[in-house]
């Protein structure tokens, strides 16, 4: 930006409105101060006159001529010229240069230019009329209060400008400085749209409207970096993951072409290949599920849901599967009361599913795999534990990603979905997916925290009660 432009940018138009603000103030004040210290000095003048005026007609008539020269005397720099004069104006007495002037009114004072004096100066005086027709004027010379008003003015006048100056200087400064931030700014938004993911907004130290600006955005763009390495992560996994199906596919299907002679190989040959296609389809169809979840549509159909009803239909449902591994399935809960939530059943049931399955798929033969419900000061939830590998502490936030299959399940049937299914059904519902510590085995909890509108009352009768069901396979 260049800088002819600065008068665009807010932070010079903020301080410019705040420099005429202030500009607009500080000339009421210096009115406010000029009008006070005249019209103090005027009015001290005036009192002074007001005197002197009371004591002269207090005075014999006879004695005025001898009064006015009298005080002459005492003043040779004119400063206080008084005249006498006749009826018909002429000089009788006193300092004053030449005959009477016109004189505005009587007994108040007046503001008076001192012809025959040097520079004619100007002065405040005041008038007495006697009863033989004769006229006594007292003045004081105003020069000096003139000349003191003339340099406050000057005084004022190169305060504010000064003012100016040194605010439209500063006006600049805070200009510049913000648009080098927004060039700075500018500069990496440019370099973002072209690719670069990784670089993020400048920021000071200076916590002001501009940072917490750029900190959202900055954030923003955390999110979308990680976004675009979670598409890049699906689009590669899902072309090395469904590399293998489609060339065994392929591999079989030429096969057939090549050896087949028979109905009965033939018929081998496309059963292999649907189960190939099957496969296949079931990994779109998740990874489908998961999107549409994780879109929210499926949140208009929510509703009020019993998470322990859901929980012993998921248990229900794994039992078969259970003892065809001679696995004991067992559901724990601390009471038999409901444990209400607002969500999606069917969504919600798909989610336990997966874990119920993954659990009773890495247990071992004769193992345990035990669904608990429980609540505690930190919410509430289901918990899903088995006596299988476990999942190492580096890898607990990497299982929940697409395709993601850790080394204990590297070789076990799966295509890495269902966990990534689960936590997208949990964060639609508020809820979060937990790996407690545990000595032995894996342990994955379905947590919901407490809803802050959720009464004490309730999570304290959750809480104390101690009666148990439990469902064993």
């Amino acid at each position: 930006m260049r800088l002819t432009e600065l008068h665009r940018t807010t932070s010079f138009r903020l301080a410019t409105l705040f420099l005429a603000m202030f500009g607009f103030a500080s000339i009421l004040l210096f009115g406010y101060l000029y009008v006070e210290i005249t019209g103090f000095e005027t009015e001290r003048v005036d009192e002074w006159l007001r005197r002197e005026h009371a004591q002269l007609t207090r005075e014999h008539p006879d004695d005025l001529v001898a009064r006015f020269e009298n005080q002459n005397k005492y003043d040779p720099h004119t400063q206080r010229p008084f005249g006498l004069f006749d009826a018909g104006g002429h000089h009788l007495a006193g300092g004053f240069p030449g005959d009477r002037p016109v004189i505005p009114t009587f007994d108040t004072p007046f503001t008076l230019r001192l012809h025959g004096l040097q520079h004619n100066p100007p002065g405040r005086c005041i008038a007495a009329r006697f009863t033989d027709g004769r006229v006594a004027l007292q003045c004081q010379n105003t020069r000096e209060l003139d000349h003191f008003d003339e340099e406050l003015v000057h005084a004022l006048l190169s305060a504010a400008v000064l003012t100016l100056v040194a605010g439209l200087l500063g006006a600049a400064l805070i200009g510049v400085g913000s648009v080098r931030r927004l060039d700075a700014v500018t500069a990496s938004i440019k370099e973002i749209v072209a690719g670069n993911l990784s670089q993020r907004l400048p920021m000071r130290s200076k916590q002001d409207d501009l940072d917490r600006l750029v900190r959202v955005v900055n954030g923003m763009l955390d999110e979308i970096e990680r976004l675009m390495r979670e598409v890049k992560g699906v689009c590669d996994a899902i072309a090395h993951d469904l590399r293998t199906p489609l060339t065994r596919l392929i591999a079989g299907l030429e096969r057939a072409q090549r050896r087949a002679t028979t109905k009965e190989e033939y018929r081998a040959a496309l059963d292999h290949t649907i189960v190939e296609a099957g496969g296949m389809l079931r990994t779109f169809n998740a990874l489908l599920r998961i999107s549409e979840i994780e879109s929210g549509v499926r949140r208009e159909s929510f509703e009020s849901v019993d998470l322990a009803a859901v929980a012993m239909d998921a248990v229900e449902l794994y039992e078969p599967a259970a003892e065809d591994k001679d696995i004991s399935l067992v559901l724990e809960r601390s009471s038999p009361e409901p444990y209400p939530m607002h969500g999606d059943p069917s969504l919600l049931f798909e989610a336990l599913a997966n874990l119920v399955e993954n659990a009773i798929k890495f247990a071992p033969p004769e193992g345990h795999v035990c669904v608990r419900l429980f609540s505690d000061a930190g919410g509430f939830g289901v918990s899903i534990r088995d006596d299988g590998p476990g999942i190492s502490v580096e890898e607990r936030q990497a299982v929940l990603g697409r395709f993601y299959r850790g080394e204990a399940s590297r070789h076990t049937p799966g295509n890495g979905l269902g966990l990534s299914l689960a936590n997208a059904v949990a964060a639609m519902h508020g809820m979060e997916i937990r790996f407690p510590d545990v000595e032995s085995g894996c342990e994955v909890q379905l947590a919901k925290p407490h809803d802050s509108h959720e009464s004490t009352d309730a999570r304290g009768s959750r809480r104390e009660a101690t009666s148990s069901l439990t469902v064993t396979s």
